[in-house]
């Protein structure tokens, strides 16, 4: 029975495959594009850039960057430089921590700063200056006026950076952050998670214990992040929920995540954010 659930899981992610994305070289690094099927409006699409997580790619969670497309927002994604997955393996291979070292102990947030990982911050920028520039993807016009970023795990601390979390990393240009497992640690040692001062959504699971403790506890993430801001955990769900691994877990992730960037992107109303509020 074990087997036979494996082997699903694995035909579920190998499916995602078909998902259609174009890819770009943009300096030396891939850049993973979703684009809307219907017209852009006439100031352009919104954008959503992604950040993946350690040791992930670009292409990890395909199922949240072709739902946020459906939902019709360009969506953005560059492999940063310890990405280890490719289109073809990156169900198999995105999770080998081990064959990596990160620039800092995941376990001394304090030795952190606004220099650690600076690198994927960049990559960010040297993005989204191309999206705006028309660039990428055949010209498309993007809204600059309607920004948001979105990241899973050492993504989700890129996402809270550039919204300010690291004060010399911010771009004001960013108007909305979708943090995924979020690696928060050294923001709360080190960081200043007030100067957030774009909505957030955390997204947590019960089983993803080496994070989502330090973003749901007294004095945590959550609690040191200004409203609006939301929180939403999944029940059983361990750190990898957000990728392409878990697809239980894919219909209610994006369901939230298009309704906060609806929201505070498009400037519309959710029912679907009004539990979550506090």
């Amino acid at each position: 029975m074990k087997r036979f659930h494996i082997l699903l899981v694995c035909l579920a992610a190998l499916a995602l495959t078909a998902l259609a994305e174009s890819h770009v070289d943009l300096n030396g690094r891939d850049v993973a594009i979703w684009q809307p099927a219907s017209a852009p409006p006439s100031h352009g699409y919104p954008v959503v850039l992604f950040s993946h997580g350690f040791a992930g790619c670009n292409t990890q969670s395909k199922f949240l960057m072709q739902a946020l497309a459906d939902a019709g927002y360009l969506v953005v994604a560059p492999n940063h430089a310890d990405s280890h997955c490719s289109p073809v393996r990156e169900h198999f291979r995105m999770w080998r921590y081990l064959d990596f070292r990160p620039e800092k102990p995941f376990n001394l947030p304090k030795e952190w700063t606004a220099e650690t990982y600076r690198a994927r911050h960049d990559d960010i920028e040297l993005t989204l200056d191309a999206v705006l520039a028309g660039r990428l993807s055949g010209g498309t016009v993007a809204d600059p006026s309607r920004i948001a970023i979105a990241g899973h795990s050492l993504g989700g601390y890129t996402a809270l950076g550039l919204a300010g979390a690291w004060p010399s990393w911010t771009d004001r240009r960013i108007k909305a952050v979708l943090a995924m497992s979020p690696y928060a640690a050294p923001f709360l040692a080190n960081g200043d998670l007030t100067s957030v001062r774009v909505p957030v959504m955390y997204q947590g699971g019960s089983l993803d214990w080496g994070i989502t403790p330090l973003v749901r506890k007294p004095g945590g993430a959550y609690e040191r992040t200004a409203s609006p801001k939301y929180y939403m955990e999944l029940s059983r769900a361990g750190h990898l929920a957000w990728t392409n691994l878990a697809p239980m877990y894919h219909r209610t992730i994006a369901d939230y995540a298009v309704a906060f960037l609806d929201r505070y992107i498009k400037g519309g109303a959710s029912d679907t954010l009004a539990e979550l509020a506090k």
